[in-house]
């Protein structure tokens, strides 16, 4: 057993990196909104978008521990020139995208604990630049830390937010059997879909597999099925916790706002103001407030980070983190501090719902990839994908394109 300790501590830590992708600003609209308007309906497309970010990131590691490549380096080598300049175009989009998400979570977060203004949280999320500097140069085990300690805050938070809800057992697993009329609901499906698409962060998958890389390099065939035995673990443990938080807010507004008959409530900052008042406990609103502010900096880091792995195995191109973080930042700066000062508290939310829809495009263009070089024998030797993981593979990588489609059609109409 202590063997086994050691081994599952040397490959622990990229699972909590990527997991935090799946708790950012983006995925609390849309829990808020489910759990709001249908209660705990809903509850098993939040269970469905776990199983399907788990299944994606375990396959992300397993290429970069077989192969030796990340998914941006295996992109540019596979791929004519115009492809993947191409797939390197559309994943720097989403994660300037994702970064404008954790821009205007963590603006609003500031305003809610602090009455700071949207636009000066906008531009004082400029700072976290320091802070990811000193920590890689401290390495890359006190990033890990840092992330691992904003998760535990994230969960500390829920849990109290659990205690005061008291939604019941019985009551919660209603919700994983929802009614046949909410197959029928176009509003129903429609948010569904919207949990579902925006989920799985695509950069997330290039980040993994970097990452899984790194930590299993230069290490014989037994090595490599050990790094992939405790890294899938270590995948497996933290796209767990992101799961159970993503269900802890919708069953949070399913009980503070549905029972309550606040069925409208879609907006983080209409959230914050009714969960006090509804659940008599002062406590409720600002630890909402401090996991919020919590989830927008954890993504933040990761972003920066994706962008660098994304940058260096597509264009191998190397940018100093700072140079790198500066540039991220200010494109997704300039629009949120324009949504604020023309339109206020309702144009952040409705760049909040843009970035997202700007995440869910993109995400084929990883998804796809993924798959064919973990189906390529030449590229992953023992490690390729058997019959039902390519099955799965690839019935889910339809399944998420036509869905994001279908998104895209419907924020173009309106």
């Amino acid at each position: 057993m202590p063997g086994f300790a050691r081994k599952l501590l040397a490959f622990a830590g990229p699972g909590y990196l990527v997991a935090v992708g799946y708790m950012d600003p983006g995925n609390w609209a849309t829990d808020i909104a489910g759990g709001s308007r249908f209660g705990y309906a809903l509850l098993p497309v939040i269970l469905l978008s776990g199983f399907a970010a788990m299944f994606l990131q375990w396959l992300s590691l397993r290429l970069g521990i077989a192969s030796g490549r990340d998914l941006a380096q295996a992109c540019r080598e596979r791929f004519p020139a115009p492809v993947s300049r191409l797939l390197w175009v559309t994943c720097e989009i989403a994660i300037t995208a994702c970064d404008l998400a954790e821009v205007i979570g963590a603006a609003i977060a500031l305003k809610l604990l602090f009455g700071l203004p949207l636009v000066a949280g906008v531009a004082m999320t400029a700072l976290d630049t320091l802070l990811i500097l000193m920590l890689q140069r401290r390495g890359m085990r006190y990033i890990e830390a840092f992330v691992i300690a904003l998760m535990a805050v994230i969960g500390a938070c829920f849990a109290y937010e659990m205690v005061c809800c008291r939604p019941g057992f019985w009551v919660v697993a209603s919700g994983l059997i929802p009614p046949a009329r909410m197959l029928r609901d176009p509003s129903a499906l429609y948010i569904s879909l919207g949990i579902f698409g925006a989920t799985v962060m695509p950069h997330n998958l290039y980040l993994h597999s970097s990452i899984s890389r790194d930590r299993s390099a230069l290490l014989s065939m037994h090595g490599k099925k050990d790094a992939v035995r405790f890294s899938t673990i270590d995948c497996l443990a933290a796209l767990t916790v992101a799961l159970l938080i993503n269900g802890a807010i919708l069953i949070l507004a399913g009980s503070a706002f549905h029972r309550a008959g606040h069925a409208a409530v879609e907006d983080i900052q209409d959230a914050y103001r009714l969960l006090s008042p509804t659940f008599g406990a002062p406590l409720a609103a600002t630890l909402f407030a401090v996991a919020l502010l919590a989830a927008g900096q954890n993504s933040t880091l990761t972003g920066t980070m994706a962008g660098q792995v994304v940058m260096e195995g597509f264009l191998t191109l190397k940018m100093s983190p700072a140079l790198r973080r500066l540039l991220t930042r200010c494109l997704a700066i300039l629009p949120a501090l324009v949504a604020t000062e023309l339109a206020g508290e309702h144009g952040a939310a409705q760049l909040l719902v843009f970035s997202q829809v700007v995440l869910s495009l993109q995400l084929g263009f990883a998804v796809v990839p993924l798959m064919m070089f973990t189906s390529d024998r030449r590229l992953m030797g023992a490690f390729v994908n058997g019959p039902l993981t390519r099955v799965t593979g690839y019935g889910l990588a339809a399944l998420i394109v036509v869905v994001n489609l279908w998104l895209v059609l419907q924020a173009l109409h309106g």
